[in-house]
């Protein structure tokens, strides 16, 4: 590991604004933020640039980047800290254990924004947007808590709205390309770093927002369709 990110690591230990694998924390954010706003998670957050952008758009709520890696966030972290952003907090720590940290109902809304879509079929339990990461995210999730997806991948597009349409859960908004409304809703103007690459190289950017079941998921029962057939609209 270079200098740099061993530096960053011993940094964000000492910020406010960062919990690492912290312990008893669930139904006690609010005591973190000093404020009972609903929280929003930006889940494989990167360098935070999509919890920042909300949270500069919605001062009266919080807002919390959650990845593993300390050297992006620390990117986000010191710039919540600089320009005194005080409704953003990050987390580091793996998804698959993202329960061990919120109560249930405690989280409002969450964001996913380009997150490595998993290509290879075999890895698809890896996507963000499978059944079995959906399974968690219903244990965090408030009552009309949606999850949000932005996404340059057409096959994670793809991906998902077949999920949606097999686990029962309500599509709230489909958009195949996000710059190709006018305007482009203000939500979705926020750019992470990704995006701007993405653009640049000419990419399609989509966006998907729904709600989960209210019955539980059972992932492991969950008879999905291949990418193929996804992409063909075999849901």
């Amino acid at each position: 590991m270079g200098h740099k990110k061993l530096q960053r690591f011993a940094e964000i230990e000492t910020f406010p604004n960062v919990l690492i694998y912290p312990k008893d924390m669930p139904g006690k954010w609010n005591s973190h933020f000093g404020n009972s706003h609903p929280l929003t998670l930006e889940l494989a957050c990167g360098k935070g640039d999509y919890t920042l952008g909300l949270a500069r758009k919605y001062p009266e709520e919080n807002f919390m980047g959650v990845d593993l890696k300390g050297n992006r966030i620390w990117k986000g972290a010191k710039t919540a800290i600089d320009q005194n952003i005080a409704n953003v907090a990050f987390l580091r720590t793996q998804i698959e254990q993202i329960t061990d940290y919120f109560a249930p109902g405690e989280v409002k809304d969450i964001w996913i924004t380009f997150p490595d879509p998993f290509l290879r079929q075999s890895k698809s339990k890896k996507r963000l947007t499978h059944p079995r990461f959906l399974a968690l995210y219903q244990q965090l999730l408030g009552d009309g808590g949606t999850v949000n997806l932005k996404t340059d991948s057409t096959e994670l597009y793809t991906f998902t709205k077949m999920v949606i349409a097999r686990m029962g859960c309500r599509l709230i908004t489909d958009v195949p390309d996000v710059y190709a409304l006018s305007p482009v809703p203000e939500l979705l103007q926020i750019q992470t770093y990704y995006e701007g690459m993405h653009l640049a190289d000419g990419r399609t950017i989509r966006f998907l927002k729904f709600a989960l079941p209210a019955a539980p998921i059972d992932w492991k029962a969950a008879n999905l369709a291949t990418d193929e057939e996804a992409a063909a609209g075999k849901y």
